[in-house]
């Protein structure tokens, strides 16, 4: 055995793994505890409501795993997702006859666009990204307010064939939940079998040594925040299917502190460079299990805020443990 071979022994990927499997045990431990302080929650209506509500933390999760892996953040989401909604929405309620399918492009293209000036406002003007969205934050949200006058969107300017996305499919399980897990193949496919994915670890891992390998560090970091925005934008689509109704005020608000808790309990490194679509996956089911859970038994909406705090918290401590020991390890392995 030779002398490097402990550091070997920490690949990255055994890692994510390690972590993907010990989410599971979570979730698993997760669902047995809620089980047990109230029988409620194993009901099929408890259930569908989980399958209802994560898919749209599994969308957005999925673009703001990618923004993280490349070593930033997007703020804007919540504010993005209510702004494509209320939109497409306002679209709706003036035209009862016009086309779904026009609307879900509409909205992701608001997505994209909104999705564009972030990634811009971050490669090119060279904006810290929590800065650069902090603010888009709340522009997007001003927007959403001065499109849509104050008002909210009502379940009944929400046209019938949106809503039956929230319906079960043949599979017995809602469409939105499908159209979430599709999301979620996509972007481990997109993130594992891509060279514009690999270009995204590479960037995270050391940006300066990507630009010198030839990685178009910039296109690439613009094109995560450009993906962050059009599955928000999607979101906010899907968000109008599930609750039949947009408010300017309410809806994505403070959305993005569960997508970034799912995406960092998943794996992803906020020093970038590290995260998988499973990881986040299983981190947006075991945050829509405890969130259930939690509502099932009659805890307060403020304490899940919480909860989901110290599971950011937890998962940063594991990631610094996790890092200190590698470098451990490879000081190890150099003497």
């Amino acid at each position: 055995m030779s002398a490097a071979s402990p550091a070997r022994g920490l690949d990255p990927r055994a890692i994510a793994r390690f972590r993907e499997l010990g989410i599971l045990v979570f979730l698993l431990l997760a669902i047995g505890i809620a089980a047990a302080v109230s029988p409620h929650f194993l009901s099929p209506l408890n259930l569908r409501s989980i399958l209802l509500d994560v898919p749209l933390m599994i969308v957005v999760a999925m673009g703001q795993t990618m923004v993280i892996i490349s070593r930033n953040i997007d703020l804007s989401v919540g504010s993005i997702l209510c702004f494509a909604g209320m939109s497409v929405g306002l679209l709706f309620k003036e035209n009862a006859d016009f086309p779904i399918l026009l609307g879900v492009a509409i909205g992701l293209l608001l997505g994209v666009g909104l999705g564009l000036i972030n990634g811009l406002l971050v490669a090119k003007l060279n904006i810290p990204a929590i800065i650069a969205t902090l603010g888009t934050l709340s522009v997007y949200r001003g927007l959403a307010f001065i499109v849509s006058n104050g008002r909210q969107v009502d379940p009944n300017d929400v046209p019938e064939a949106l809503i039956r996305l929230a319906r079960p499919s043949p599979l017995g399980v809602p469409w939105l939940t499908l159209i979430a897990l599709g999301v979620a193949i996509a972007a481990h496919i997109f993130l594992r079998s891509t060279r514009t994915g690999r270009n995204i670890y590479a960037i995270g891992g050391n940006p300066e040594a990507a630009r010198l390998r030839g990685v178009p560090v910039d296109k690439t970091i613009v094109l995560v925040f450009v993906i962050s925005g059009a599955l928000s934008g999607a979101a906010g689509i899907m968000y109008a299917a599930r609750y039949g109704f947009i408010n300017p005020g309410e809806t994505g608000r403070g959305f993005e502190l569960p997508v970034i808790a799912a995406s960092v309990i998943g794996g992803a490194n906020v020093f970038g460079g590290a995260g998988s679509a499973l990881g986040t996956l299983l981190g947006c089911l075991l945050l829509g299990v405890i969130g259930r859970g939690l509502t099932v038994i009659g805890v307060s909406a403020f304490w899940q805020l919480a909860v989901y705090g110290i599971v950011i918290l937890l998962a940063l401590i594991v990631d610094a443990l996790v890092q200190r020991r590698i470098q451990d390890a490879t000081r190890r392995g150099r003497a």
